[in-house]
């Protein structure tokens, strides 16, 4: 949401998936017009992100295997949610989703979208995920990269 960017009305992945949070974006009266924009502009953003971390390689192959999507909590679930639908549509084998801290509801809505889901705390009231955190900062572009450097090897085809 422009101004609140923490605020997920929906999300994108690869592939051309989006999700949307039509309650929320009902509930604040988020115009099409203003949700085509940001999906644009979060389009670009993803595609920006995509070649800098990938440096011309192929998506990793993820047909028939297990992945375990991790995060560092769900809220709305919005961004987990498109990653999960995005490898189901990539033909994966199972999804196993792993976070430390969920809203218990969204961590319920998951058992749904993923083989199995590990939640280590399920607080009420939630609130967001960065107030389980002494330290929420954010990763660089460059933090990622030297992570996938690093994970390069341990990556087979």
């Amino acid at each position: 949401m422009p101004g609140e960017e923490e605020l997920a009305l929906g999300a994108i992945a690869s592939g051309g998936t989006r999700v949307l949070n039509r309650d929320l974006i009902g509930h604040l009266q988020v115009s099409e017009q203003l949700l085509d924009e940001i999906t644009a502009r979060e389009e670009r953003e993803l595609k920006r992100r995509e070649g800098l971390y990938r440096e011309g390689r192929p998506p990793v192959v993820v047909q028939g295997r297990t992945v375990v999507l991790v995060d560092d909590g769900l809220a709305t679930g919005a961004s987990m949610l498109a990653a999960a639908r995005t490898l189901r549509a990539a033909g994966t084998g199972r999804i196993i989703i792993a976070v430390p801290v969920a809203a218990r509801e969204t961590c319920d809505d998951f058992r749904g979208e993923a083989d199995e889901i590990i939640c280590l705390k399920t607080p009420h009231p939630f609130g967001a995920v960065g107030i389980w955190y002494e330290d929420f900062s954010q990763i660089t572009d460059d933090e990622v990269r030297e992570l996938i450097k690093e994970a390069q090897p341990h990556l087979t085809e």
